[in-house]
C-alpha cells in the first residue's frame, strides 16, 4: 500500500481551503470532494476504493484530515454535509501559511478527543450527510402543493396555527398562508408565508416584492426549497 505522508495530506488539504476561502457561506461536502481532483491531481490510488467500503480512498483521506480542523474549530461540519472555513480557521491559514505546519497546529487540539475513533467519526458524517442528501432529493421531488403542505405541518408542529391556506388553483400569488400565534389570532401579530418551490434561489427583488405585501404589523416568513443568493442575507 503506497504510503500516505503528510506531505500529501497537506496538498489535499490545501484544495479543500482553496474551494472555502471564498465561501463564506460554505459548500456542500459532496461539492468539495466532486471539485477536489480539479485542483489537486489524484494517484491511481487515491482513486481507487477500499474493499470495505463504496468510496475512493481520497474522500476518507480527506475526512480524516479534517477532523483535526474541527477539533480547532477551525472548519465547521454541519449534520447536512454542509463544510465551512471559520475565522479562527482563516487567521490560522495566514499564521501557518504552510499547510503541513498548519496540519501539525490542528493536530494538538485533537488530544481531547483521542479516545473516540476517528472511522466512527467518518461513518457517522458520512451517513449524515446520505440521509440529508436523500431528505433533499425527495422535498425537490414532490409538487408544489405537497411541498406547502409540509410547510402547513411544520409550523403546526411548531405551536402555530395556520388560518388560511391559499387554494391550489392560486399558484401565483404573494401570501400562501397566514399564520397566528394563537388559535383565533387574537395575539400577536400575524406571519404572512409565501412558500417558493423547484425555482431558483430567491433574489433581492424577490425579499422586496415579499416585502411590499406585508403590513406595518404583520410579520412575513419566505420559505424556499431553491435557497436564497447571497445578497439577500445583506439585505434581511
Amino acid at each position: 500500500m503506497p504510503e500516505i505522508t503528510l506531505s500529501r495530506i497537506g496538498t489535499l488539504l490545501r484544495g479543500v481551503l482553496e474551494l472555502l476561502w471564498n465561501k463564506p457561506e460554505g459548500l456542500a461536502a459532496s461539492e468539495i470532494l466532486a471539485f477536489l481532483p480539479e485542483l489537486t491531481p489524484l494517484t491511481e490510488y487515491e482513486k481507487g476504493y477500499s474493499p470495505s467500503t463504496n468510496v475512493p480512498r481520497y474522500e476518507r483521506m480527506v475526512r480524516l484530515a479534517t477532523i483535526p480542523l474541527v477539533s480547532a474549530g477551525w472548519l465547521v461540519k454541519s449534520n447536512k454535509g454542509h463544510w465551512s472555513l471559520t475565522e479562527e480557521g482563516r487567521q490560522a491559514c495566514r499564521r501557518f501559511p504552510n499547510v503541513e505546519e498548519f496540519y501539525r497546529e490542528a493536530m494538538k487540539y485533537l488530544e481531547e478527543v483521542k479516545q473516540t475513533s476517528p472511522s466512527y467519526l467518518i461513518v457517522a458524517e458520512e451517513a449524515e450527510e446520505k440521509a440529508w442528501e436523500q431528505i433533499q432529493k425527495y422535498l425537490h421531488e414532490i409538487h408544489r402543493d405537497e411541498f406547502r403542505e409540509l410547510v402547513v405541518a411544520l409550523l403546526t408542529a411548531m405551536g402555530y396555527h395556520v388560518g388560511w391556506v391559499a387554494p391550489p388553483e392560486k399558484s401565483r400569488g404573494q401570501i400562501d398562508l397566514l399564520v397566528y400565534v394563537d388559535p383565533i389570532g387574537v395575539k400577536g401579530p400575524r406571519i404572512l408565508v409565501q412558500v417558493r418551490h423547484k425555482g431558483q434561489a430567491i433574489t433581492v427583488e424577490g425579499i422586496r416584492s415579499f416585502q411590499s405585501a406585508l403590513g406595518s404589523n404583520d410579520y412575513g416568513l419566505l420559505v424556499s426549497s431553491g435557497g436564497f443568493t447571497s445578497d439577500v442575507k445583506g439585505e434581511i
